[in-house]
């Protein structure tokens, strides 16, 4: 089963759980970031990487330009450990990493999550590659990706769903409840952004293997 199939079935398997006032406020907010400059505002392809340097689960420093000086590089911007399309995603990916080492091509995880949270994240999902923490959501931002959940989406996750963001994210007024929007970059040794994924529905996400089929033509 492809992560499509997967995504799918996830969706399947929440739609009856979740009651009629809380599943309209999710398709609500959906409609407003559709509806925003969020998504003409998010990085294409043809435009170049901002690099960063970001902390690995294990407090590590990543620095993009040292990566794509060894070959391309995924990056793969989710949302947290808590949401449960992110972990099918990472797993997916997971699944294809020896393809991807085999090509040359360096794999990154990206969320607002603090290490401590990065690492449960690894660990939860058996990952090998780098998953890192933007915490402030401050690269985010950089790649036009970032955005704060109002108060009544806030109220949403923490009270129906359990998820309190800022315990995840770190304590900060604002960037406690900062997400990204789930994108998927390939970005090339001279930094150029060759194939972007972007979707405000974060039930959708840009399958590995297309991915891959992708980056043997380049």
């Amino acid at each position: 089963m492809n992560l499509t199939e997967q995504l799918a079935r996830e969706q399947d398997h929440w739609a009856p759980k979740i009651p009629a006032a809380p599943a309209a406020l999710l398709v609500g907010d959906l409609e407003r970031l559709r509806n925003s400059e969020l998504p003409d505002r998010a990085l294409k392809a043809g435009e170049r990487a901002p690099n960063f340097r970001l902390p690995d689960a294990n407090g590590r420093m990543v620095e993009l330009d040292d990566l794509r000086a060894r070959g391309p590089v995924v990056l793969v911007f989710y949302r947290g450990q808590w949401c449960p399309y992110c972990n099918l995603e990472l797993r997916a990916y997971q699944q294809l990493l020896p393809a991807f080492d085999e090509a040359g091509t360096t794999l990154v995880a990206i969320s607002p999550q603090t290490p401590d949270h990065s690492l449960s994240t690894v660990e939860k999902n058996a990952l090998a590659f780098p998953v890192l923490s933007d915490v402030g959501s401050n690269v985010a931002r950089a790649y036009g990706l970032a955005f704060d959940l109002d108060d009544e989406m806030q109220r949403l996750y923490s009270d129906f769903f359990g998820n309190d963001l800022s315990r995840y994210n770190g304590s900060g007024a604002i960037s406690g409840w900062t997400l990204p929007l789930p994108a998927t970059y390939l970005v090339g040794r001279d930094a150029r952004i060759q194939l972007a994924h972007v979707d405000v529905d974060y039930r959708r996400r840009l399958d590995p293997l297309q991915l891959f089929e992708r980056l043997q033509k380049s």
